[in-house]
């Protein structure tokens, strides 16, 4: 049996029946290009998108204020996969599906989002090069040959981050920030 850092989480993983599975949640706010938080009417839940890493946004305002140019490109990108990831969901009404794969150290609930309508949230940044395919974690990925074959074809059409040089994988850029 899986252990889980998080009981809630892991009770909610562990009793999910396709019923519940079902739930269709309340998007009340997009954080960035890979992480929303949700509502089922009764509480709140923070996802981190499974399978993908999308560009940092500027949070802070030391971040937001800075100069480097490879600070300015990583924000111009996450700015872009925010701005998709909110049109994706107003498609939707900003009603989700989630498919809960795991936690992760900041208590977040990591999940593959689906609209309603089927399409895949993570499938669709990706093949528009706006996020990366994150094979760190693909372990809490049950859709992974999904979101390679959008990886690969962004990257051969050079959609997004894909058409830019200069840009850096979120993770290479994360951890140059330490």
């Amino acid at each position: 049996m899986k252990r889980f850092a998080f009981p809630i989480l892991a009770f909610m993983l562990l009793t999910a029946s396709p019923a519940t599975s079902q739930t269709i949640y309340t998007v009340k706010r997009i954080v960035d290009g890979d992480t929303i938080t949700v509502s089922d009417g009764k509480r709140d839940l923070r996802v981190r998108f499974a399978c993908v890493d999308a560009a940092e946004v500027a949070h802070s305002r030391r971040e937001q204020a800075s100069r480097d140019p490879i600070d300015r490109n990583q924000y111009l990108w996450g700015d872009r996969a925010t701005e998709k990831l909110r049109q994706l969901l107003a498609q939707s009404g900003n009603r989700v599906l989630l498919n809960i794969t795991s936690s992760d150290h900041r208590r977040r609930a990591v999940a593959e989002v689906r609209l309603p309508d089927g399409t895949f949230v993570q499938e669709a940044l990706t093949r528009a090069g706006l996020a990366r395919a994150y094979r760190r974690y693909y372990q809490n990925c049950p859709s992974s040959a999904l979101i390679d074959r959008a990886e690969a074809e962004a990257q051969q059409t050079r959609s997004g981050t894909w058409s830019d040089a200069q840009f850096r994988p979120p993770w290479e850029f994360r951890k140059r920030q330490r």
